[in-house]
């Protein structure tokens, strides 16, 4: 972090399968704006990093959610 921005952890954990540390952070720029949605994903010494608004941020997990509830269904279809 730098003076120019403040970061706030919303939450960090490390996806199961492939081991990918991911944490979500708020970010507020000093010099104004609307705070973005930072999520950082570390894949060994490789990072990728998106800064994205709320809106963008809304669409992608309202997403999200709707795929993952669509697998616990297919789940639930396989086990009955």
């Amino acid at each position: 972090m730098d003076d120019k921005e403040k970061l706030t952890s919303l939450g960090k954990f490390t996806a199961p399968i492939w081991g990918q540390e991911i944490e979500l952070q708020q970010v507020e720029y000093l010099a104004g704006g609307s705070p973005m949605l930072r999520l950082r994903i570390r894949e060994g010494k490789r990072f990728t990093i998106f800064d994205i608004d709320a809106r963008t941020a809304g669409h992608w997990g309202s997403l999200m959610q709707d795929w993952a509830k669509e697998q616990g269904t297919k789940e639930q279809e396989t086990k009955e």
